[in-house]
């Protein structure tokens, strides 16, 4: 049998590539800001995010394709810093308990529908994520803009973001009667890596 000429006319779509986020090859951090009296003696603390997991589909032909999704175990957060284990126990508690409330809201999500992308290099995309974040229960409008290079089968995403922890219902902590606080300001930092489903 011979191929209908409609047929014989259409051409391969491109493909996304669905890839999966590693996340021991990745990180991902939040830097708080420390204010009031004492915060000189103080120190602006550095967190780690350890457990996450999520999925990037990326294509490398059609520059506005791709979607992002991104979970992360609220639990998973740990104080980074060379910090006493008093100090530590407590940042930690804080953190859990009276921050994050993270029996309460044990998932933090992020999810972008569409990635822009432009073209930098032959490896490298500028990419602007356009997500809502879910974070304390609440879900707001949270635009990333990202570097991304590809190399083979992987993917490695980097940028920056901040937000205020008041717009998600967020308590702002303080210590010692008020005299060291947490600003509302924080920044988060990533170089995530995602490798590809063959």
């Amino acid at each position: 049998m011979t191929q209908s000429s409609t047929e014989a006319e259409k051409t391969p779509e491109a493909v996304a590539f669905v890839y999966t986020v590693d996340s021991r090859a990745s990180r991902f951090t939040v830097r708080a800001f420390a204010s009031g009296m004492l915060a000189k003696m103080g120190h602006d603390p550095t967190i780690a995010i350890r457990g996450f997991n999520g999925e990037v589909t990326f294509d490398p032909e059609k520059l506005e394709a791709g979607s992002f999704r991104l979970v992360v175990e609220a639990s998973s957060l740990n104080v980074q810093d060379d910090v006493s284990d008093k100090d530590r126990r407590e940042m930690k508690r804080l953190m859990k308990q009276e921050v994050l409330e993270t029996a309460k809201f044990p998932e933090i999500r992020y999810e972008a529908p569409a990635i822009s992308l432009t073209r930098v290099s032959e490896m490298l995309y500028a990419a602007t994520l356009q997500g809502e974040l879910t974070l304390h229960g609440v879900t707001r409008s949270q635009p990333i803009n990202a570097r991304i290079t590809v190399l083979g089968s992987m993917l490695r995403a980097s940028g920056d973001f901040t937000l205020d922890q008041t717009d998600y219902g967020i308590k702002l902590v303080s210590v010692g009667g008020g005299m060291l606080k947490v600003k509302d300001e924080l920044k988060f930092s990533f170089e995530v890596v995602a490798r590809r489903q063959d």
